[in-house]
C-alpha cells in the first residue's frame, strides 16, 4: 500500500524510510532560501536535517522564497505535504530513502512585500541562494550586468523589487534603518567565487540606489564563498514511480541523488551560523582551491562527456561512461589538459579525486540525463571550460582536447545528432547559438567570436586553429572517428 507523504503519515513511513526524529514544532526559521529546487533539497536541507537530528540548532530551519514560475510549482507541491521531502540517496549497490524536515514553510512566490518583511526579521540570519549559474546577471568576464532590464527596473523602483538581488538589497536597507545586524548572503550555486559574484550583484544594485547603503553593505555583510557538490538529476515520472515501487511512498516532488555529497565553505558570517561542521561541512579560510578543483574536474568533465554523447544519441551519463570512446576522451582531456591547470588542494590528491569523479559519473542508479548536462552551455562553458583553456594558453601548453570539447559543443548547437536526428533547443540563447553554429560549419572561427562566451581567448590564434581543425573534422568524419583519433585509436 502506498503512503502519501505528510506530517501525519511519518509514523507509518518510518518502516520504509528514515524520518525526522526531532520535533518539527520546535523549529524556527533562521535561513531564508531563494530557489527551492532539487539540488538545495538534496544538499543544504539534508545537512540541516542531519544537524537537527543531533538535537542541534533548531532555530536555523529553512523558510523558502522564490520569484520564478517554477518556484510556484514547487511551493504547491511541498505545501501539500507539510514541506517534507523524500530524498533517495543512491550508490551503485543500493538506494536509501530519507524524509527531511528542515524546511518549515515557503513565502508566497513573487510577493515582494512579504519577502522583504521576512528579510528584515532579525530571526533570519542567513539568506542562501540556488538560482542556477545563469541567474546572477553576469557576463563572461564575471561583471554584473547593471544594464539588464530587470536590474534597471529594481534600481529605478527600489521599493518594488522583483529580482532576488533587488529583494536582498531592500531587506538589507530595512535592517540598516532599524539598526538590525545584517544577515549573511550565502550562494550555494555552482559558480567560481560564488560569494564574490553574489556580492557584486547585491552591490551593483545598491550602488545604483544609495551610495551610503552600498558602503554599509560592503563593510557589514558577509558573502562567503562555497564549493557545493552532489549530482542531483531532475525529477520526472520515472523517479516518482520508482519511489512508489521501491518504498511505497507518494511524494509530489521527491529528489533522487547520488550518495556522495560535499560542502566546503569559508567561515565568514555576519550574524552567526549553524554548527554544520558537526555534520560534515568543511570550513576553510579560502575555498578557492576546492572550487577550482571541482568546477574544472567535475563540471568540466561533465561537459567533456555531454556533447559527444548528445551527438551520438546517448541518453544517460552512465551510458556515456560505458562507451569506451567517450570514457577515453574524458580520461585523456582530464589527465593531459584539465588536471594540470588545477593548483594544489589541501589534503587532496587530484588523481584520486578524478577517480572518484569517474565512479560517480558511471553510477547507473542516478540516470543523470545527457540533455541536462548539455543544458545552458552559454552560461556553463565560460565557467567550467574556458578558464582551463585560458590557463593552458597562458603557459604555452596544448589545448587540442579542450578545443575539441568546444567544437563538440558547437556541433551540438547546430541542432542535429550525427545520424540526423533533431536536437531540441537546450539553452536560453539557443536561437543565436544555432544560427552561429550553422555559419561555423563553413567558417569555424566565427563561433569563437562570441565575445560574451570566449572573451579574449576566442581571439587567441592557437585556440582558433585547434578549434577550426576539430570542427571541420567533426563535420567531415563524424564524432566517433574524431574521438578515436584523439584518444589514440581507442574504440
Amino acid at each position: 500500500m502506498t503512503i502519501a507523504l505528510s506530517a501525519a503519515t511519518l509514523p507509518d513511513i518510518a518502516a520504509r524510510a528514515s524520518v525526522p526524529v526531532y520535533d518539527r514544532s520546535t523549529l524556527s526559521a533562521g535561513i531564508l532560501h531563494f530557489g527551492v529546487g532539487n539540488f538545495h533539497r538534496a544538499h543544504q536541507a539534508v545537512y540541516l536535517d542531519s544537524l537537527f537530528t543531533r538535537g542541534r540548532d533548531h532555530d536555523w530551519a529553512i523558510l523558502g522564497a522564490g520569484v520564478m514560475p517554477s518556484d510556484q510549482r514547487m511551493r504547491d507541491a511541498l505545501e501539500g505535504q507539510d514541506w517534507l521531502t523524500t530524498v533517495v540517496e543512491q550508490s551503485g549497490a543500493r538506494s536509501l530513502a530519507r524524509v527531511t524536515g528542515a524546511m518549515i514553510g515557503m513565502l508566497p512566490v513573487g510577493d515582494g512585500d512579504a519577502i522583504v518583511a521576512r528579510l528584515a526579521d532579525p530571526a533570519i540570519r542567513i539568506v542562501s541562494l540556488t538560482v542556477t549559474e545563469g541567474g546572477y546577471y553576469i557576463d563572461a568576464s564575471g561583471k554584473f550586468d547593471t544594464d539588464h532590464p530587470a536590474i534597471r527596473a529594481d534600481i529605478a523602483a527600489p521599493f518594488r523589487p522583483t529580482t532576488v538581488f533587488g529583494l536582498i538589497v531592500a531587506g538589507l536597507a530595512r535592517r540598516r534603518a532599524a539598526g538590525t545586524v545584517p544577515f549573511t548572503v550565502m550562494s550555494c550555486d555552482n559558480i567560481p567565487h560564488n560569494g564574490v559574484v553574489t556580492r557584486n550583484a547585491v552591490l551593483g544594485i545598491a550602488k545604483g540606489i544609495d551610495a551610503d547603503l552600498a558602503t554599509w553593505i560592503e563593510g557589514a555583510v558577509a558573502f562567503p564563498n562555497g564549493m557545493v557538490d552532489r549530482i542531483t538529476p531532475a525529477t520526472g515520472m520515472q523517479e516518482r514511480e520508482a519511489l512508489d515501487r521501491d518504498f511505497g511512498i507518494a511524494d509530489n516532488w521527491p529528489v533522487f541523488c547520488e550518495d556522495f555529497t560535499q560542502w566546503v565553505l569559508e567561515d565568514r558570517f555576519s550574524a552567526g551560523r549553524p554548527a554544520l561542521e558537526a555534520v560534515g561541512v568543511q570550513f576553510v579560510p579560502d575555498v578557492t582551491p576546492f572550487e577550482t578543483m571541482k568546477i574544472r574536474i567535475l563540471n568540466g568533465g561533465h561537459a567533456v562527456i555531454a556533447y559527444p554523447a548528445g551527438l551520438l544519441g546517448i541518453t544517460y551519463a552512465h551510458e556515456a561512461m560505458e562507451t569506451p570512446l567517450i570514457r577515453a576522451f574524458l580520461q585523456k582531456v582530464e589527465r593531459d589538459e584539465i588536471i594540470p591547470t588545477v593548483p594544489p588542494v589541501p589534503g587532496t590528491d587530484l588523481t584520486s579525486y578524478f577517480g572518484i569523479i569517474e565512479r560517480r559519473f558511471a553510477n547507473p542508479k542516478i540516470k543523470d540525463t545527457i540533455r541536462r548536462l548539455c543544458l545552458d552551455g552559454s552560461n556553463r562553458q565560460p565557467k567550467f571550460i574556458v578558464p582551463s583553456i585560458a590557463d593552458r594558453l597562458k603557459s604555452g601548453a596544448g589545448i587540442e582536447g579542450l578545443a575539441l570539447e568546444s567544437a563538440l559543443w558547437c556541433r551540438y548547437c547546430f541542432g542535429t545528432t550525427d545520424d540526423g536526428q533533431p536536437i531540441e533547443p537546450n539553452d536560453p540563447d539557443w536561437d543565436r547559438l544555432n544560427r552561429v553554429a550553422a555559419q561555423a560549419r563553413s567558417e569555424p572561427a566565427v563561433w569563437l567570436d562570441q565575445e560574451d562566451i570566449y572573451g579574449e581567448i576566442g581571439r587567441a590564434q592557437p585556440f582558433r586553429d585547434a578549434f577550426s581543425t576539430a570542427l571541420r573534422a567533426l563535420w567531415t568524419d563524424g564524432t566517433r572517428a574524431v574521438l578515436a583519433r584523439y584518444a589514440g585509436g581507442s574504440n
